[in-house]
Protein backbone atom coordinates (compact mmCIF):
# COMPACT_ATOMS: atom_id res chain seq x y z
CA UNK A 1 0.00 0.00 0.00
CA UNK A 2 1.40 3.24 -1.35
CA UNK A 3 2.08 6.16 0.99
CA UNK A 4 -0.27 8.00 -1.43
CA UNK A 5 -3.16 5.80 -0.68
CA UNK A 6 -5.05 7.59 2.28
CA UNK A 7 -8.45 7.64 3.46
CA UNK A 8 -10.49 10.29 5.52
CA UNK A 9 -12.05 8.31 8.28
CA UNK A 10 -15.38 7.15 7.78
CA UNK A 11 -17.95 9.79 9.63
CA UNK A 12 -19.28 6.92 12.28
CA UNK A 13 -15.27 5.99 12.68
CA UNK A 14 -14.93 4.68 16.39
CA UNK A 15 -11.88 4.36 18.16
CA UNK A 16 -11.49 0.53 19.01
CA UNK A 17 -7.92 0.00 19.91
CA UNK A 18 -4.00 0.82 19.70
CA UNK A 19 -1.45 -0.88 18.12
CA UNK A 20 0.50 -3.03 21.14
CA UNK A 21 3.44 -4.43 18.05
CA UNK A 22 4.12 -7.09 15.84
CA UNK A 23 2.95 -10.60 16.05
CA UNK A 24 4.74 -13.57 14.51
CA UNK A 25 7.19 -13.35 11.50
CA UNK A 26 4.91 -12.59 8.93
CA UNK A 27 3.84 -8.92 8.96
CA UNK A 28 1.24 -10.09 11.86
CA UNK A 29 0.16 -7.19 14.69
CA UNK A 30 -1.09 -7.04 17.61
CA UNK A 31 -3.68 -4.70 18.93
CA UNK A 32 -4.91 -3.85 22.43
CA UNK A 33 -8.65 -3.16 22.08
CA UNK A 34 -10.44 -0.67 24.31
CA UNK A 35 -13.45 -2.88 25.62
CA UNK A 36 -13.00 -6.18 27.48
CA UNK A 37 -15.36 -7.43 24.36
CA UNK A 38 -13.86 -6.58 21.03
CA UNK A 39 -16.53 -7.82 18.62
CA UNK A 40 -15.98 -4.54 16.70
CA UNK A 41 -12.15 -5.35 15.93
CA UNK A 42 -13.53 -8.91 15.17
CA UNK A 43 -16.41 -7.68 13.00
CA UNK A 44 -14.54 -5.97 10.65
CA UNK A 45 -12.17 -6.38 7.63
CA UNK A 46 -11.20 -2.72 7.58
CA UNK A 47 -9.03 -1.00 10.01
CA UNK A 48 -8.24 2.55 9.85
CA UNK A 49 -5.01 4.08 11.47
CA UNK A 50 -3.96 7.16 12.43
CA UNK A 51 -1.29 8.63 15.03
CA UNK A 52 -1.83 8.86 19.05
CA UNK A 53 -3.66 11.82 20.44
CA UNK A 54 -2.46 11.34 23.54
CA UNK A 55 1.20 12.77 23.63
CA UNK A 56 2.40 9.31 22.77
CA UNK A 57 5.50 8.11 20.50
CA UNK A 58 4.52 8.31 16.65
CA UNK A 59 5.87 5.75 14.80
CA UNK A 60 8.36 7.01 12.67
CA UNK A 61 9.37 4.85 8.97
CA UNK A 62 13.02 4.54 8.59
CA UNK A 63 14.49 5.78 5.80
CA UNK A 64 14.26 3.17 3.58
CA UNK A 65 10.27 2.32 4.61
CA UNK A 66 7.33 3.97 3.64
CA UNK A 67 5.02 6.07 5.87
CA UNK A 68 2.67 3.61 7.71
CA UNK A 69 -0.80 2.86 5.79
CA UNK A 70 -3.67 4.91 6.18
CA UNK A 71 -6.32 1.72 6.88
CA UNK A 72 -5.44 -1.83 6.75
CA UNK A 73 -7.56 -4.59 4.90
CA UNK A 74 -7.54 -7.63 6.83
CA UNK A 75 -7.34 -11.29 5.58
CA UNK A 76 -7.04 -12.78 9.18
CA UNK A 77 -8.19 -11.77 12.35
CA UNK A 78 -9.08 -13.76 16.00
CA UNK A 79 -8.80 -13.47 19.71
CA UNK A 80 -5.83 -14.29 21.39
CA UNK A 81 -6.18 -13.39 25.21
CA UNK A 82 -6.74 -9.92 26.19
CA UNK A 83 -5.48 -8.80 22.67
CA UNK A 84 -6.73 -9.12 19.17
CA UNK A 85 -4.03 -10.68 16.43
CA UNK A 86 -4.93 -9.74 13.16
CA UNK A 87 -3.08 -10.10 9.41
CA UNK A 88 -3.91 -7.50 6.48
CA UNK A 89 -2.90 -7.31 3.05
CA UNK A 90 0.65 -5.24 1.76
CA UNK A 91 1.58 -6.41 5.52
CA UNK A 92 3.73 -9.37 5.57
CA UNK A 93 7.07 -8.57 7.12
CA UNK A 94 7.68 -8.43 10.92
CA UNK A 95 9.53 -4.70 10.30
CA UNK A 96 6.44 -3.06 9.05
CA UNK A 97 4.14 -4.70 11.67
CA UNK A 98 6.41 -3.29 13.98
CA UNK A 99 6.35 0.59 12.47
CA UNK A 100 2.59 0.45 13.31
CA UNK A 101 3.11 0.41 17.07
CA UNK A 102 1.27 3.01 18.80
CA UNK A 103 -1.31 3.96 16.13
CA UNK A 104 -4.97 4.25 17.17
CA UNK A 105 -7.26 2.24 15.07
CA UNK A 106 -10.58 2.87 14.06
CA UNK A 107 -13.54 1.03 12.41
CA UNK A 108 -17.00 2.05 10.70
CA UNK A 109 -19.72 1.89 13.70
CA UNK A 110 -21.72 0.01 10.76
CA UNK A 111 -19.08 -2.22 10.22
CA UNK A 112 -20.07 -3.81 14.27
CA UNK A 113 -21.72 -7.08 14.46
CA UNK A 114 -25.25 -7.30 15.58
CA UNK A 115 -26.24 -6.82 19.15
CA UNK A 116 -29.22 -8.96 20.69
CA UNK A 117 -32.22 -6.02 21.92
CA UNK A 118 -30.62 -6.00 25.81
CA UNK A 119 -26.42 -6.08 24.78
CA UNK A 120 -24.96 -3.07 24.17
CA UNK A 121 -21.42 -1.89 22.81
CA UNK A 122 -19.57 0.78 25.45
CA UNK A 123 -19.09 2.95 22.97
CA UNK A 124 -22.90 3.33 22.36
CA UNK A 125 -23.33 4.06 25.84
CA UNK A 126 -20.99 6.41 26.26
CA UNK A 127 -22.21 10.12 26.12
CA UNK A 128 -25.74 9.31 27.16
CA UNK A 129 -27.76 10.93 29.93
CA UNK A 130 -28.61 9.31 33.04
CA UNK A 131 -32.26 9.79 35.02
CA UNK A 132 -33.85 8.17 37.38
CA UNK A 133 -37.40 6.35 37.60
CA UNK A 134 -38.99 10.63 38.77
CA UNK A 135 -36.97 11.70 35.98
CA UNK A 136 -34.03 13.44 38.16
CA UNK A 137 -30.58 14.14 36.43
CA UNK A 138 -28.02 11.81 37.45
CA UNK A 139 -25.45 12.86 35.55
CA UNK A 140 -23.85 11.70 31.72
CA UNK A 141 -21.99 8.08 31.60
CA UNK A 142 -18.62 8.85 31.21
CA UNK A 143 -16.78 5.37 30.82
CA UNK A 144 -17.94 1.65 32.13
CA UNK A 145 -15.93 -0.67 34.67
CA UNK A 146 -15.29 -4.20 33.29
CA UNK A 147 -15.78 -6.08 36.87
CA UNK A 148 -16.07 -9.74 35.68
CA UNK A 149 -19.78 -10.36 36.34
CA UNK A 150 -20.87 -7.47 34.63
CA UNK A 151 -20.16 -3.75 33.97
CA UNK A 152 -20.35 -0.73 35.73
CA UNK A 153 -21.33 3.10 34.70
CA UNK A 154 -19.29 5.58 35.46
CA UNK A 155 -21.65 8.71 35.74
CA UNK A 156 -20.38 12.27 35.71
CA UNK A 157 -22.49 14.84 37.97
CA UNK A 158 -24.73 16.91 35.34
CA UNK A 159 -23.00 19.60 33.68
CA UNK A 160 -19.68 18.06 34.17
CA UNK A 161 -17.68 16.24 31.23
CA UNK A 162 -14.39 15.33 33.81
CA UNK A 163 -14.51 14.80 37.33
CA UNK A 164 -12.17 12.86 39.87
CA UNK A 165 -12.88 9.39 40.34
CA UNK A 166 -14.42 10.19 43.80
CA UNK A 167 -17.23 12.40 42.14
CA UNK A 168 -18.24 10.04 39.91
CA UNK A 169 -21.51 8.17 40.14
CA UNK A 170 -20.97 3.90 40.33
CA UNK A 171 -24.02 2.44 38.78
CA UNK A 172 -24.26 -1.59 37.84
CA UNK A 173 -25.15 -2.00 34.14
CA UNK A 174 -27.69 -5.09 35.48
CA UNK A 175 -31.12 -5.09 34.85
CA UNK A 176 -32.13 -4.58 38.68
CA UNK A 177 -30.78 -1.03 38.20
CA UNK A 178 -31.01 -0.07 34.80
CA UNK A 179 -34.68 0.11 33.40
CA UNK A 180 -34.00 1.02 29.74
CA UNK A 181 -31.69 2.22 27.17
CA UNK A 182 -32.62 4.63 24.61
CA UNK A 183 -29.84 4.94 22.13
CA UNK A 184 -31.86 7.02 19.76
CA UNK A 185 -32.83 9.51 22.49
CA UNK A 186 -29.44 9.24 24.09
CA UNK A 187 -31.18 8.37 27.21
CA UNK A 188 -30.49 5.80 29.91
CA UNK A 189 -33.20 5.24 32.97
CA UNK A 190 -31.94 3.65 36.26
CA UNK A 191 -33.66 2.63 39.60
CA UNK A 192 -30.95 4.71 41.59
CA UNK A 193 -31.66 7.30 44.21
CA UNK A 194 -30.34 11.07 43.60
CA UNK A 195 -29.42 11.28 46.88
CA UNK A 196 -26.99 8.62 46.27
CA UNK A 197 -24.67 11.57 46.42
CA UNK A 198 -20.53 10.50 45.14
CA UNK A 199 -18.52 10.88 48.32
CA UNK A 200 -16.47 13.75 46.77
CA UNK A 201 -19.46 15.14 46.98
CA UNK A 202 -20.00 14.68 50.80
Amino acid sequence: MSAAETEPLPDDAVEVGRVAGAWGVKGGITVRPLSPDPQALLGSRRWYLRPPADGGPTPRPGADRAPPPAWLKLTTVRRQGEHVVAMAQDLDQREQAEALKGLRVFVARSSFPSTADDEFYWVDLIGLDVVNRPGQALGRVIGLIETGPHCVLRIAPPGRAEVPAADERLVPFVSAYVDAVDLPGRRITVDWPLDDEPSGEA
